[in-house]
């Protein structure tokens, strides 16, 4: 209702003008060269307007023709655009549906459409990486690697691929040229540090770990191995990190002795010894001494503190027996078996004591036989195993070596895994 009362004011008032320039008095007279045009005013005034629209037009077409191309530029750009945009969905639902050759034709549809954008180029690499096309994929992730709004994910794509392939050493790179690209990035920093651990880089690997990593100890003992020069600090920072992993306790008493802290390193050995006794740390305190009978005494000092434990009933029971002593090699394992050890290696050593005490008699093999038997039913010897795939290993490492996990490694006991020992495999002195 309001709008026709304006459309009804809005004539009314032109029809009034109108009607006052209709009867406007006067003439007007023109001299143009030669001619004289005489007319009335509201004739004058009639032609003016005619001459101000036909004026207003024309100019209005001019302009259209030269902003002509332009126009029909940007239509055909609204017209592949929205082809393009079409071809991107089409291209996401492919991938979500696991259609590899549909996906690979609407993803080659919107880069022709949209041109090599961020978008349509990582739709393309993940469009050919569906359809197994590694050719496609590495041209798509290298083109993106080449652009500054997004070379991050071209060098993403691309060390993905390297760790698929397990280049190792492209995937090194990568990884580099990734952390410039983006730095600080808290998957790129996982998977460099998943990089220098395959590499056997333990520094590298050490400096990207997480400062609260249960890891760090591991690949402190690793980086000391791998690094004469900081060697003395990675093994300080491993025995300060983790006190209680024997490969830390050995690598620090190392570097102590070899800056000649004899005592500093015995006393490190024997305090972790009284607290978790394993036997690679008897294996470091005992490593400078040849003499059997001073190896005996030096274990005898080092379980002092803690005797009755099952390690060092082993440990004292093999140091013996080295040394000749077999009726205190006996004593040591009976007072283990006494104490519920019913451990394979405890048998074992019991059949080489009974080979050393009774010599190749019958009785002597009669006793080897019977230790064998009870060894072969026994329960399984403690061993590492990886706390992420609970793979089973006879020594540490500072990776485990199936899974490549840093610092998995625990000291466990293992279940029977129904081995058989063979006595011809103990039975070395009758041989």
């Amino acid at each position: 209702m309001r709008r026709i009362i304006v459309i009804l004011f809005v004539a009314a008032a032109l029809l009034a003008i109108g009607w006052r320039i209709a009867f406007l008095p006067g003439q007007v007279t023109a001299d143009i060269g030669g001619l004289t045009v005489m007319t009335s005013a509201p004739v004058a005034i009639l032609a003016l307007l005619l001459a101000f629209g036909t004026m207003y037009w024309l100019i209005r077409l001019i302009a259209a023709g030269v902003r002509l191309p332009r126009t029909v530029s940007a239509w055909r750009g609204g017209h592949r655009r929205g082809a393009g945009e079409a071809a991107v969905t089409q291209t996401l639902l492919a991938l979500a549906a696991g259609e590899a050759d549909d996906a690979r034709r609407a993803a080659a549809r919107a880069r022709r459409m949209l041109g090599d954008t961020p978008q349509t180029l990582l739709l393309a690499a993940e469009a050919g990486r569906l359809a197994d096309r590694t050719d496609e994929t590495e041209g798509a992730f290298r083109a993106l690697a080449q652009r500054k709004d997004a070379a991050f994910l071209g060098y993403r794509g691309l060390l993905r691929m390297a760790i698929a392939q397990e280049d190792w050493k492209e995937a090194t790179v990568l990884a580099r040229q990734a952390e410039a690209a983006h730095p600080g990035a808290a998957w790129l920093r996982r998977e460099r540090s998943r990089l220098a651990i395959r590499s056997g880089d333990w520094a590298d690997a050490l400096a990207l770990a997480e400062p609260t990593s249960s890891a760090r100890a591991a690949l402190a003992v690793a980086a000391a191995g791998h690094d004469p020069a900081g060697a003395a600090r990675f093994a300080e920072q491993a025995w300060k990190s983790d006190p209680s992993l024997p490969a830390a306790v050995g690598a620090y008493a190392a570097s102590l002795r070899k800056a000649g802290k004899d005592r500093r390193a015995l006393a490190v050995l024997t305090r972790a010894w009284t607290a978790a006794p394993h036997p690679d740390i008897a294996t470091a305190a005992l490593a400078p001494l040849t003499d059997p009978l001073v190896r005996a005494q030096a274990a005898q000092r080092l379980t002092a503190a803690n005797p009755s434990h099952a390690e060092s009933r082993i440990l004292l029971a093999r140091t013996a027996l080295d040394a000749g002593l077999t009726g205190e090699a006996r004593h040591q394992i009976d007072a283990a078996m006494a104490e519920g050890v019913n451990q394979r290696r405890l048998w074992l050593l019991l059949a080489e004591i009974e080979e050393a005490a009774r010599g190749d008699t019958e009785e002597g093999r009669r006793a080897q036989r019977d230790a064998l038997h009870h060894a072969a039913m026994a329960d399984a010897d403690p061993a590492w195993r990886c706390e992420s795939c609970h793979a089973e290993h006879a020594a540490w490492h500072a990776a485990c070596p199936s899974c490549q996990t840093a610092g998995s490694l625990r000291w466990r006991a293992m279940p029977l895994t129904g081995v058989v020992v063979q006595p011809a495999l103990f039975n070395r002195r009758s041989a």
